[in-house]
């Protein structure tokens, strides 16, 4: 693939630095299951194709955040910015062994034995786009599913629009036990639960084996805080499956130049919008993750 060194990405305007307390309860040991980290930017550039730079997200901003929200734990999700390369991931979860588990982006190259060594760190997934998101992305990959599924790992698949329709079948054959799709599997949410890409998705959902993040509205709708078109859809998940249910912040909010910038405060208070039932939502924030990711323990760092 070839890159136009001439094009600067746009740097991504940074997340509300003044979070503020939500109004809604968090269970203890709820789980922030869908965070992006980088930096520091001085020892980790952002891939040449990549949609965006970004200001540093480091770590200790986001346990700052986990504890102004009340949360336990987080799962690092490559972020787009950094190609295929699992670099800075592996350091994160080497700096906060148990405060954070992982999901990568592989390169088609990687082996087993590279998958052991991100194992080891608490990498539990393998994440895909579909054609529909621009970059050095990875796509669907019978062989790195069938590597990652050797280790009990779950493949995480971000669509596009509505082109999960055109993705069922090869979603379906994956050997992984289970799929998690990105962000409402990105279904537009103008279309309704009645649209073919929310049917497809509940059909999925009914086989057992699909999980989906309640995260990122902003990328279902084009419309601001609170992304009132996504509530319907929410809603529609929470009634078929909250066992198979996580949610996310989607910190620190990429792409977002242009568009209002939600606080992490009151996205965590939508929660309660979408899922009114406290224990129900407990199990989406505390018990599904563990169920998906395994324990969030911290760990003393070795020496």
């Amino acid at each position: 693939m070839t890159t136009d060194s001439s094009r600067t990405p746009p740097r991504t305007q940074p997340p509300d630095p003044h979070p503020r307390t939500p109004a809604t309860a968090c269970p203890p040991g709820a789980i922030d299951c869908h965070i992006h980290l980088f930096g520091p930017a001085a020892r980790f550039a952002f891939h040449p194709d990549s949609k965006y730079t970004s200001d540093d997200a480091t770590p200790e901003m986001h346990i700052a955040l986990q504890d102004k929200l009340g949360l336990a734990g987080a799962v690092i999700v490559s972020g787009g910015g950094y190609g295929r390369s699992t670099k800075h991931l592996a350091e994160m979860l080497t700096l906060h062994p148990g405060r954070f588990k992982g999901v990568a982006l592989l390169p088609d190259e990687v082996t087993l034995d590279d998958l052991r060594e991100l194992n080891q760190l608490g990498v539990c997934g393998a994440r895909f786009v579909s054609n529909g998101h621009r970059g050095d992305l990875p796509r669907l990959s019978s062989r790195i599913a069938a590597m990652v599924a050797e280790l009990g790992w779950h493949i995480q698949y971000y669509p596009s629009g509505t082109d999960l329709l055109e993705a069922e079948q090869a979603l379906r054959d994956l050997p992984n036990d289970a799929v998690v799709l990105d962000h409402f599997a990105a279904i537009p949410a103008a279309g309704g639960p009645d649209q073919p890409a929310m049917q497809c998705l509940l059909r999925l959902l009914d086989t057992g084996k699909f999980w989906v993040k309640l995260s990122g509205p902003m990328r279902c709708t084009g419309g601001d805080y609170p992304y009132a078109e996504v509530t319907p859809l929410a809603r529609v998940l929470v009634r078929a499956a909250p066992e198979r249910l996580v949610w996310g912040t989607d910190w620190p909010h990429v792409n977002m130049n242009g568009r209002g910038m939600p606080n992490d405060g009151d996205l965590f208070d939508l929660l309660a919008e979408w899922v009114p039932d406290p224990d129900t939502r407990k199990r989406i924030l505390v018990d599904n993750p563990r169920q998906l990711y395994g324990d969030f323990q911290q760990r003393a760092r070795s020496s």
